[in-house]
């Protein structure tokens, strides 16, 4: 077992480590759009600053290194700052919870995530959303445990963010498999992702069921130890979109909307996607609350 100490340590490189899927691209050059920042709140126009609020890491979108915050939507908030016309900083607090709460008392103008887009999370906040997501695992390089699938993970000890959907997906496999006959999983949660992902590297968990996007990360810097496996599967989700987050019917949304199109339409989106190795996650156009529309 792996002390505190050492766990810690290990926690902190994967988070400082250059990013290896970040290569250096030349971005477009961004001019601020006046009709844009006129649209802004007067409260914002007069402070010439937006506060985004994040929970901590989530690589390759949010890497949190003490004040300062790098990754793809880093890159993305400082693009929207320039057309905007405006500073965009960056602050960190602990939780979802705390995050929401921040943003509907005003304390943060909103969270660029990407958080996920649910129908019932939209009761009381609009989602800007700018990617599409998937749910895989992150499993010991060459699968020993043949995880492919919820189904095949009967009895295996699987790592999932606590309070995530992916919890509850989980939580209901293992009723399932309990069901069917089989050994049920034995589910391990845990507060943050490299903490999940430390836990299947030293041997503690099975593999960890969460977003593509991290794992493709954390994947790419465990030095040949893991790898994904049930990619290409619903995996006990339907379609899948994250992206910013404004309180309940704020004027701020369509604003963040629009500068996200621009920000397609002229190639920095696109840019800033590949440069942290998220091609695969890039959706056609933008929308608000798309977690919430029935699939034609």
């Amino acid at each position: 077992m792996m002390n505190r100490m050492s766990a810690s340590l290990l926690v902190g490189a994967l988070l400082c480590a250059t990013p290896v899927l970040a290569q250096e691209a030349a971005l477009p050059e961004i001019t601020m759009d006046q009709a844009l920042h006129d649209r802004l709140p007067d409260a914002v126009k007069s402070k010439g600053r937006m506060v985004s609020v994040n929970n901590g890491s989530f690589p390759p979108y949010e890497i949190v290194e003490g004040d300062r915050m790098s990754g793809a939507s880093a890159d993305m908030t400082d693009a929207l700052g320039q057309l905007l016309g405006i500073e965009i900083g960056h602050a960190t607090v602990g939780g979802l919870p705390a995050l929401l709460t921040g943003i509907n008392g005003g304390r943060y103008d909103f969270a660029f995530g990407p958080i996920g887009d649910f129908e019932s999370r939209e009761e009381a906040n609009d989602f800007v959303d700018w990617v599409q997501e998937f749910v895989v695992f992150a499993v010991h390089k060459g699968n020993p445990k043949e995880i492919t699938s919820l189904e095949t993970a009967c009895g295996k000890r699987i790592a999932v963010m606590a309070g995530g959907s992916a919890e509850r997906v989980i939580n209901k496999a293992s009723d399932d498999c309990a069901a069917a006959g089989k050994p049920a999983i034995t589910v391990q949660s845990f507060t943050d992702q490299p903490s999940s992902i430390l836990a299947v590297r030293s041997n503690r968990a099975d593999a960890f069921f969460s977003s593509q996007a991290p794992l493709t990360y954390f994947v790419a810097q465990a030095n040949g130890q893991l790898e994904l496996a049930g990619i290409g599967q619903k995996n006990g989700f339907e379609d899948l979109y994250q992206g910013a987050v404004v309180s309940k019917g704020s004027p701020l949304g369509p604003v963040l909307l629009d500068g996200v199109k621009e920000l397609m339409a002229n190639g920095t989106y696109a840019a800033i996607m590949k440069k942290w190795g998220l091609e695969n996650n890039m959706i056609a156009e933008p929308g608000i609350n798309l977690g919430g529309v029935i699939p034609k």
